[in-house]
């Protein structure tokens, strides 16, 4: 009988990078820089969704490439980042998000559960921690944002739906001064409670979103690595498969995050309240679809970013023994 060789098996790849395989002295500064990157490049389109889910119909603005043109025309590429320092401390709330995700992960690893149902319930802990840490600076943020929509338009500064602190925006002051006076007028109105105005829609609108996407993100990984060749890098797969998971996880949820807009901004009423009036104005269809244009291109540009980052640092940041083991 002729012998036969036996080939060792190649060693296991590794497509999830998990949490005890990296080295945290790497990974933070590295997420830190490459989140405060994204969020820059990407903030405008953040700043054109919040003004169109917040403006009546389509008094202001027909879409996402008409709010982009008139903004510029009227401010200058200042004005597509009106707002942006306060709301550049979501990276501070990214870092607990992050460490949050990846942390309960781990701890849900001991037990037998599914990669998918790990990821859901990982995303939706990590936006509890996310969203107690960032709404003060979201809500002022978005003050600051809105405010745009009033600037140079006649009357506009008297609308309490665009500028419900009633500033003056006449008065020619800097903008850390603006920041400033958004924050005494908030407390002035509403205490200290008014930092953390439609905290109960933000958890209403992100949770979900948050443990929807990564759940998604999972699944998509997985289905895609099934059908793709072998020669197709893993890093575009996860990119591929992130994409999809905003977009779905955007259309599911939009009106929640309609809601959650108009109550930060104008902080009046409930979210029941707030969706009688968005029936009222817009109807099923409008419901679904206002600012949704905006915030899927947002999501899909977030989404592709900050996967594509995430995961290349997970890459730069694994352990020298599992190295050999991970696929780009």
């Amino acid at each position: 009988m002729a012998a036969t060789m036996v080939e060792s098996p190649p060693p296991h790849l590794i497509t999830t990078i998990e949490w005890d395989m990296m080295d945290k002295t790497k990974f933070f500064p590295l997420y830190t820089l490459s989140s405060f990157t994204v969020r820059c490049a990407l903030y405008p389109l953040t700043l054109v969704k919040t003004q169109i889910q917040v403006q009546r119909k389509k008094e202001a603005y027909k879409g996402v490439t008409d709010a982009i043109t008139k903004i510029y025309q009227n401010e200058g590429i200042s004005g597509l980042y009106r707002g942006f320092w306060l709301s550049s401390f979501q990276i501070i709330s990214g870092v607990f998000y992050i460490t949050t995700y990846e942390g309960v992960k781990h701890e849900l690893g001991k037990y037998d559960i599914s990669p998918k149902v790990k990821s859901f319930i990982g995303g939706g802990c990590a936006s509890m921690v996310g969203q107690t840490v960032i709404v003060p600076f979201d809500v002022l943020s978005q003050h600051l944002m809105v405010l745009g929509l009033a600037k140079g338009r006649p009357g506009a500064a008297r609308n309490p739906k665009l500028n419900p602190l009633g500033i003056d925006l006449d008065k020619r002051i800097s903008k850390s001064a603006l920041a400033r006076e958004v924050a005494r007028r908030v407390y002035r109105a509403h205490g200290a409670r008014g930092y953390y105005r439609g905290y109960a829609a933000s958890l209403a609108a992100y949770v979900p979103n948050s443990a929807l996407w990564w759940a998604l993100y999972t699944a998509y990984q997985d289905e895609l690595l099934k059908l793709s060749p072998a020669w197709i890098s893993h890093l575009f797969i996860q990119c591929v498969a992130g994409t999809l998971g905003g977009f779905t996880t955007t259309i599911l949820t939009n009106p929640l995050d309609i809601v959650r807009a108009r109550l930060q901004v104008e902080g009046v009423g409930s979210m029941r309240e707030v969706f009688k009036e968005l029936w009222r104005e817009e109807g099923l269809i409008g419901l679904y679809a206002k600012g949704l244009s905006a915030r899927l291109a947002q999501s899909a540009c977030f989404s592709f970013s900050i996967i594509l980052g995430y995961e290349t640092i997970k890459r730069f940041s694994v352990n020298d023994e599992f190295r050999t083991r991970v696929r780009w």
